[in-house]
């Protein structure tokens, strides 16, 4: 489906992606992870045909910079920051819905699910639309098609609580159909829906790991990190992982972390390491069919943290 040869991206002397050699095959639903600068967006982009780039990308065997037009017929996209569109919604939606060859009432119902009514904004220019009445625009627009392939690049973003389980579940009911590219910062966030890990780090590829239908990716890990004094960069850090301080001092701070994703906080932690006296992650995981047991990954920074 998906073929990455020796893919490069320079923009000035800045070398965002280097050597990337990925095949992805169709059916696979497969979640690229990293943070930010990692080179997913660049990734996605070059997938897309919009970029120039080094090495060689394909798409059915068809390279999607040559023969564009035919190569995303087949392909939804919503991207990371909706485009500066002019043109009205109704417009936007009967072009989208044309191009793809899909009743634009389609498009329409997605909207809908997504708590989105196009009626009474279908007048307005779509560049005027809130962040989050955009986003599910474009994702009625990309799901409302028959696509082959359907690439998101941090899809959920600027979604409210309800229209993101609701875009999950539109994403599942498609899951048997198309291959899927999603991007996202954690993997906690797409572990119900994904049969494969990829991490990109500094352009590169850090980890590809299929995984099972049957694998519980989505459970989770209860963390705990205690510090020696406070450190505000520390502070920031956990912060972004949805970590809470338990002291007003904040030197110990507990939250919870995707099992999947045990190794990049582990990663971010050690970052700190003459900070971090104590850090633990705990599990519920299964033996075999019969029972769960109880499992403990404790690192001190005595040992050295992970």
């Amino acid at each position: 489906m998906i073929r990455l040869q020796q893919l490069a991206k320079t923009f000035r002397r800045a070398r965002v992606l280097d050597g990337i050699d990925l095949e992805i095959t169709s059916g696979e639903r497969v979640a690229l992870i990293g943070s930010n600068g990692a080179g997913k967006t660049t990734l996605m982009r070059c997938l897309l045909g919009e970029y120039t780039h080094e090495g060689s990308v394909t798409i059915d065997g068809r390279s999607p910079r040559a023969g564009r037009t035919e190569v995303l017929a087949e392909v939804g996209f919503v991207p990371q920051l909706p485009p500066p569109l002019k043109m009205p919604v109704a417009q936007l939606t009967t072009f989208a819905a044309a191009l793809a060859g899909t009743p634009v009432a389609r498009v329409n119902e997605i909207a809908a699910r997504l708590g989105l009514d196009v009626g009474p904004i279908a007048s307005r220019p779509f560049v005027r639309l809130s962040g989050g009445m955009k986003q599910k625009l474009l994702i009625a627009i990309a799901l409302g098609r028959d696509a082959k392939l359907l690439v998101m690049d941090e899809p959920a973003a600027n979604l409210d609580p309800p229209a993101r389980k609701i875009f999950f579940e539109l994403l599942a009911e498609r899951a048997a159909s198309v291959t899927m590219l999603i991007s996202s910062h954690r993997i906690n966030e797409v572990s119900a829906l994904v049969n494969r890990v990829v991490e990109l780090d500094h352009g590169r590829i850090v980890l590809d790991e299929r995984i099972a239908d049957e694998t519980p990716l989505a459970r989770l890990c209860s963390g705990r990190v205690v510090c020696r004094h406070p450190e505000p960069a520390l502070a920031k850090a956990l912060a972004q992982w949805n970590f809470n301080p338990l002291d007003e001092a904040e030197t110990e701070w507990t939250g919870v972390v995707a099992a999947a994703d045990r190794l990049r906080f582990l990663g971010t932690v050690s970052r700190y390491v003459s900070v971090v006296r104590h850090v633990s992650l705990e599990e519920d995981v299964e033996d075999g069919a019969e029972n769960g047991i109880h499992a403990r990954v404790e690192k001190s920074a005595e040992e050295g943290v992970a």
